[in-house]
Parts: structure tokens; C-alpha cells; sequence
């Protein structure tokens, strides 16, 4: 293929601006919580958000990478002109990382999945044709944004019922947190590991019995729970503080559990974000390495790597706007509110990452705090916010359709089809 080197050169920088772009702006969906109920401060968010996001997107990136390569586009309707899918996963790539550039200038928090699947969309059904477009897999799809919300909803009104039940409501509250909180962190480790260990490591040659998957992450969790009771050891009861809010040193105590909450989001989003800027890289450098477009192609470590720096790059640089305007303005959040959104989220994220479907980070976290509402009282809610956020939603689809055409054409003319 012509211009090999030119192509790739492109293909490295659409996939690094759109992972910049998730950084920026989906990544507030991983932090907002801990951020908004005082759990973490906005620079150690960040800190953490670094590590856990890259982690999960080198580690565990590669089995939703493939879905959004090979899954949405028939492959096969272009064998003859290998140059056009090029020429449409870059236009893909830039289109979407426009649209969030935009969005995160303005604060307003999208979803990268929606820009990304949107533009590949929007590109295959207008050039090749509505046949090139696998509209029963966009179907499923869409279907997940249905799905994920409703499920992290379910799961985080579940944890707070538990919350309250067990110790919330409660005669000492103080010493019930004590005694329980352990279990939750517990369960947060545990899980994360477990699907992390049974789905997120394929990609990378990994095959673990599941008995051990299983010790693994139960050791994981044990390691967590007792790093956290350590934690919670050290803060004491002070009763001044509880005269203007009774749960004030409760609170302290889902605080320590919130970082590791945190941990387990910024990992769930890594793993399942980072399809949306390397899945079209990974088809483009098939695609010119080899000359023909190929049914399966294998994601190259280095691609996932260059995904991952992306979203840290974009986090640090611009990601502070939409956290601040997520975690402020959805809900007036307390850590254990926070961290039953957080954890029903996370955990919904990574199923859904290691089962190969890309969701909406944006839909599941809005959808577990919805749930938490629900639990605790839906007063609580910015209604006007979330009805903003549901419109931003609906906006992206197209926009990122009709970008990735205005862009296709612009390549495709510069390189002379």
C-alpha cells in the first residue's frame, strides 16, 4: 500500500489525540464520584486515576479492542479496496476526538463510546453502503446502553440498602462502619481481580485454572481488606464533628474505602475505554502492514501502551474540568453514597469489558447514581444536570457520524482515491 509510512505515522496520532480525549473527558466518569464527596482531593484523583487507568488498559484493554475492530463493520464488503477502511478508521479516530475536545472545553461530560461507535457508523453506512454496517450488532450495542445503566442502577441501590441496613441505621453506626466497611473493601478487590484474572488477560497469552483465578483474587481482596482495617484503625471518634451532621465520622470511614473504589474504577474504565481509540488503530496497521483487510488481526502490546499514555496524558492535562463539573453538579454526594455508585459501576464496566461489550462509562455511572438516589432520596439529584447529560447523549451520535464523513472525504481527497 501506498504511503505506508505516512498512514501508520497518522494512525499513532488520531489514536493518541482520541485517547487524550477519553482522558479528558471520560475519565471524570471514574473520579467524579470520590472527588465530589470529599474523598480525594482533585490532585490525588488524578494520581490514582494515572496509575489504575493505565494499568487497566494495558492489562485488561484487549478483549474490547476487538469487539470495536472487527465487530461493527463487515470487513469483508472492502476486501477489494483496503485502502477505504484506512481511510475510515482515521476519519473515525479524528472525528471522535474532535467531538470530545469540544465537549470537554464546555465541561460537558460524553460518552466515547457513543463518538467512536457513532463515527465508524456514520462512515461505513455513507461511503461503502447501509450493507457494510452489522446493524444487528450495533443493535446489541445500543441495547448495553440500556442495559448498563439499568444494571449499575440495580447493583448500587443494592450496596446502599446493605449500607444502611447494616450500618447506617443502626444504634452506633461508628463501630458497625468499623466492623463492616473491611467486607466491602474485601468485595471490591475480589471482584475487580476475579473478572480482571478471567476475561482481561487473554489477549496477553495468560491461561490461569480457575481454581487459582479464583485464590488469586481471593488474596487480592484479603490484601485490600487488611490495608483497609489498618487504615481504619488510625481514625478516631470525634464527637464535635457530629453536631452538624450525625454520620460526619462515619463518613471518615467510607472515605479509606473510596480510594480503594476508586482504584477499581479508573482500572474498569481503562480496561473497557481504551478500545475506542486503538480498536481503529489496530485495524489500520493490519490493514497497511499486510495489504488486505483481514477477518482477524492480533492487537500489538505497543498499541494498547500508546492507548494507555493517551488517557493519562489527557487526564492530566484537561481531565480536572469535567471532574470538577461531574462531581459537583450531579449529586450532592457523601462517601458512602459515593462508593455504592462507584463500586456498581466499576463492576458493571469490567463484566461488560470482559465479555467483549463496549458500554458507556458515562450511562453506567450516571445509572448507579441514579440508583443510589433512589435509595437514599431522590432529592438529592440535579435533575437539570442528568436531563443535560441525557441530551449530550443523544447529541453525540450523530455529530460523530457526520464528522467522520466531512473528515473521510478530506483524507481520502488529500491521498488521491
Amino acid at each position: 500500500m501506498e504511503y505506508t509510512v505516512l498512514l501508520l505515522i497518522l494512525a499513532a496520532l488520531f489514536g493518541l489525540f482520541m485517547a487524550w480525549g477519553i482522558g479528558a473527558n471520560d475519565v471524570a466518569n471514574a473520579m467524579a464520584t470520590s472527588v465530589g464527596s470529599g474523598a480525594l482531593t482533585l490532585k490525588t484523583a488524578v494520581i490514582i486515576a494515572a496509575i489504575f487507568e493505565f494499568s487497566g488498559a494495558f492489562l485488561a484493554g484487549g478483549e474490547v479492542t476487538s469487539t470495536i475492530r472487527k465487530g461493527i463493520v463487515d470487513a469483508s464488503l472492502l476486501a477489494g479496496t483496503p485502502e477505504i477502511l484506512v481511510y475510515g478508521m482515521l476519519s473515525s479516530l479524528l472525528a471522535a476526538a474532535v467531538w470530545l475536545g469540544v465537549a470537554t472545553r464546555y465541561g460537558m461530560p460524553v460518552s466515547t463510546t457513543h463518538s467512536i461507535v457513532g463515527a465508524i457508523v456514520g462512515f461505513a453506512a455513507v461511503v461503502v453502503g447501509p450493507d457494510a454496517v452489522k446493524w444487528a450488532r450495533v443493535g446489541s450495542v445500543v441495547a448495553s446502553w440500556v442495559i448498563s445503566p439499568l444494571l449499575a442502577g440495580t447493583l448500587s441501590y443494592l450496596l446502599f440498602r446493605s449500607v444502611q441496613w447494616l450500618v447506617l441505621n443502626t444504634d452506633d453506626p461508628f463501630q458497625r462502619a468499623r466492623r463492616y466497611v473491611p467486607f466491602y473493601i474485601f468485595l471490591t478487590g475480589f471482584i475487580i481481580t476475579l473478572v480482571t484474572m478471567f476475561k482481561g488477560l487473554k489477549h496477553i497469552g495468560l491461561q490461569i485454572p480457575a481454581n487459582i483465578n479464583y485464590l488469586i483474587a481471593i488474596g487480592v481482596g484479603v490484601i485490600a481488606a487488611v490495608i483497609g482495617t489498618i487504615l481504619i484503625a488510625r481514625i478516631r471518634r470525634e464527637p464535635a464533628l457530629e453536631k452538624d451532621y450525625y454520620f460526619r465520622n462515619v463518613e471518615k470511614i467510607f472515605g479509606i474505602l473510596m480510594i480503594f473504589t476508586a482504584c477499581a474504577m479508573a482500572f474498569a474504565h481503562g480496561s473497557n475505554d481504551v478500545a475506542n481509540a486503538v480498536g481503529p488503530v489496530a485495524a489500520v496497521i493490519s490493514v497497511v502492514n499486510s495489504g488486505i483487510v483481514e477477518q482477524q488481526a492480533t492487537t500489538p502490546p505497543w498499541i494498547l501502551l500508546l492507548g494507555a499514555a493517551g488517557i493519562v496524558v489527557g487526564l492530566m492535562t484537561y481531565g480536572h474540568r469535567v471532574i470538577a463539573t461531574v462531581g459537583k453538579r450531579i449529586t450532592d454526594l457523601t462517601p458512602s453514597r459515593g462508593f455504592c455508585g462507584e463500586l456498581a459501576a466499576s463492576t458493571t464496566v469490567v463484566l461488560a469489558s470482559g465479555t467483549g461489550l463496549p458500554v458507556s462509562t458515562t450511562h453506567t455511572l450516571v445509572g448507579a447514581i441514579l440508583g443510589v438516589g433512589f435509595a437514599g432520596g431522590i432529592s438529592a439529584l440535579n435533575l437539570r444536570v442528568i436531563g443535560n447529560i441525557f441530551m449530550s447523549w443523544i447529541i453525540t451520535l450523530p455529530v460523530g457520524a457526520i464528522l467522520s464523513v466531512v473528515f473521510f472525504y478530506i483524507i481520502s481527497s488529500f491521498f488521491q482515491i
